[in-house]
Order: structure tokens, then C-alpha cells, then sequence
């Protein structure tokens, strides 16, 4: 029997940028990528979403508006991962790479690196709602 590993991922606005993290581990390996994780069982998606913000960038977030769900049986080559993205307001902490994370790093929304997975989709389908709040530099 296959299972479907259920992700989040978070847009972070942060100093007129988004925070993007440089991968340790493959997939991916040395690419930039949203911050997020795979969920716990018995933990919801919110608070999943939270840890491994805190884990990765060491920023306490809010999830503040749900991006999309991103369900292509292709997005991971490690098999049929599920995201859920959130637009995460940072409320208070550090920005520093631990964890999954090898660095982190804020970049403008012109000028982002190439990306792991399909996080180039999830930014841009959050980039309405982060231009519209003035939460980055357009």
C-alpha cells in the first residue's frame, strides 16, 4: 500500500523580503526552498507548520492565510508528498539556519534563486496577498 506524506510550507515576509532557506538534506540538497516539514500524526497542519518554521529559521510565526494546497504526485521525488502552504507572519525570534536548514536568508521577490520542489508556484501564488498587505517590497 502507498501513502501520501502530508507537508507544510510557509511564506514568510521578513525586512521586505521572503525567507528562504538553503536545503542540507536531499532532495534538493544546497537549494533554496520555503521553510516547512512533514507533519506529525495527530498534529495539525497550523502547529506543524509553527514547529518546523521555529526549527528551520528560528522565527516564531503565525499562519495567517492559507496559499493553497499543492497535491502533484510529482512535486517530490520521493514520492506523493501533500503541502499545505501558509502565508506565516513572524512574531518574534532570530532569523538563523538550524536544523533541516544548511543557511537562511531573506531575498526580494525580484530577485529570487532557482528553488527546490514547485516553492516558485507557492510564492507566486502568494504574492498577491504580500504586495496587497504591503508586507514586501513590490
Amino acid at each position: 500500500m502507498r501513502c501520501i506524506t502530508l507537508t507544510v510550507d510557509a511564506v514568510i515576509p521578513y525586512r521586505g523580503g521572503i525567507v528562504l532557506i538553503k536545503r542540507r538534506n536531499e532532495p534538493f540538497k544546497d537549494h533554496y526552498a520555503l521553510p516547512g516539514g512533514i507533519v506529525e500524526y495527530g498534529e495539525r497542519v497550523e502547529d506543524a507548520l509553527v514547529r518546523e518554521v521555529k526549527e528551520e529559521t528560528g522565527l516564531n510565526v503565525r499562519p495567517y492565510k492559507l496559499v493553497g494546497v499543492y497535491s502533484d504526485p510529482d512535486r517530490d521525488p520521493r514520492g506523493h508528498f501533500v503541502s499545505v502552504c501558509f502565508l506565516a507572519i513572524p512574531k518574534c525570534g532570530e532569523l538563523r539556519a538550524s536544523s533541516d536548514a544548511k543557511e537562511v536568508h531573506v531575498f526580494k521577490l525580484d530577485s529570487l534563486p532557482p528553488l527546490a520542489f514547485d516553492h516558485k508556484r507557492m510564492i507566486e501564488d502568494s504574492k498577491k496577498y504580500l504586495l496587497e498587505l504591503g508586507l514586501v517590497d513590490g
